[in-house]
């Protein structure tokens, strides 16, 4: 079987020679702290996956998993320092935020300032800005910068090709891995842009202009959806990143998000299911167990990455609960990759039903961290290779 066939038939409990074996990521100081210990150089984000030896790097590189085209905020604000502060700087970010960022171990920059903070300023920097209109949204004949699920913008590899080649590679029924549409953002996107403290403000204060910014985010991913899918083209799922989730639970209450977020989700999920996409999975970390069902409700049927560590997420807890209806991405506790070999084995035991039954891809649930060893990393691809892809049509490592 090739990525996309074992992709299909793991996300429908059909037969598959293998499960697919998927990272999901790591922090930049990680590659570095690799490379002391003995990982080439030419390493990078970008084509880990050829070296671990993986089907695909969620995060890393594998460009050609993405259609190209961009959902969120167009053109994106000017990624520019504002302040060098030593050991950190101020950043403008693509998303209009103002941030703090370490130069070095650095996951998550703490939020400064924003530009949104109005109704005003939403219409001044942000509403014209998701045009699902706009020309940028679409891939041209030049390399382009990509809004990401994060709120980050990359650079496309060189290799990007104009709407009709993107097209006509989409159609193409020999195409051996999956693409997956970009399903935007709902809240996360509008939490970056103007604070957790002041959206959860917005919510009592003026829940018409929430509605109305949340509307317009449903309108511009639905936009630029139709035109994707109205090439005919079949895709193998749709990714939502949000983000909305801390330790104990939710950022929004699951009230709110039935009233606000619901009934835009259903949109979006009713136009893939009418085109034959009916794997759409939702990018939201910490502790989910409140707005799991009512993703499951609005046709949201894919977690991601479902957290373990001091979120006590838990996959096999999950499929206990929901049964095949929930379809599962990640739950490998990425912190348990920095103990003993031992315990790395029994983690990976403790899923692996899961994994044979279906349903699941099993991946790190969240990027790397420096603390995990090369060595510890390496035999968990070595072990992964072993007990949940039994030696069968595996890419080489290059150890």
């Amino acid at each position: 079987m090739n990525d996309r066939e074992r992709f299909i038939a793991t996300m429908h409990y059909q037969p598959r020679d293998r499960a697919p074996l998927y990272d999901f990521s790591f922090w930049e100081e990680t590659l570095t702290e690799w490379q002391k210990q003995g990982l080439p150089s030419s390493v990078t984000r970008q084509n880990v996956a050829d070296c671990f030896g993986f089907d695909v790097s969620l995060f890393g590189g594998d460009l050609a998993w993405h259609t190209g085209c961009n959902v969120g905020l167009s053109p994106a604000f000017e990624l520019k320092v504002l302040e060098d502060r030593g050991e950190s700087e101020v950043l403008q970010q693509p998303d209009g935020a103002r941030v703090v960022k370490k130069k070095v171990m650095s996951s998550i920059p703490m939020h400064e300032g924003h530009l949104l903070v109005d109704r005003q300023s939403w219409r001044e920097h942000y509403k014209w800005r998701l045009d699902p209109s706009h020309p940028d949204r679409f891939p041209k004949a030049e390399p382009q910068l990509r809004y990401g699920t994060a709120g980050v913008v990359a650079m496309l590899d060189n290799t990007c090709k104009c709407w009709d080649e993107r097209v006509a590679f989409w159609r193409d029924p020999q195409r051996t891995h999956p693409i997956i549409l970009p399903g935007g953002s709902l809240y996360g996107w509008i939490r970056n842009w103007m604070g957790v403290e002041n959206v959860s403000m917005v919510v009592y204060d003026d829940p018409a202009w929430f509605e109305e910014m949340v509307e317009t985010l449903a309108e511009c991913i639905i936009g630029v959806l139709q035109r994707i899918l109205s090439t005919g083209a079949q895709f193998e799922a749709c990714a939502v990143w949000e983000d909305m989730c801390y330790n104990t639970g939710p950022l929004l209450g699951p009230e709110h998000f039935k009233r606000f977020l619901v009934p835009h989700y259903k949109r979006i999920t009713s136009l893939l299911r009418r085109h034959g996409v009916d794997v759409c999975w939702v990018d939201c970390d910490g502790k989910i167990d409140a707005l799991a069902p009512l993703w499951l409700d609005a046709g949201v049927n894919c977690m991601f990455p479902i957290e373990v560590g001091t979120w006590n997420g838990d996959a096999v807890a999950f499929r206990r609960e929901y049964g095949k209806e929930m379809l599962i991405i990640g739950s490998v506790d990425k912190h348990m990759l920095a103990r003993t070999k031992a315990d790395i084995t029994r983690e990976m035991a403790r899923l692996t039903p899961l994994v044979e039954e279906g349903g699941f891809i099993p991946t790190p649930d969240h990027r790397v961290p420096p603390d995990v060893s090369l060595e510890n990393y390496f035999f968990y691809c070595e072990e992964a290779r072993r007990i949940w892809g039994g030696g069968v049509n595996l890419k080489p490592m290059r150890r």
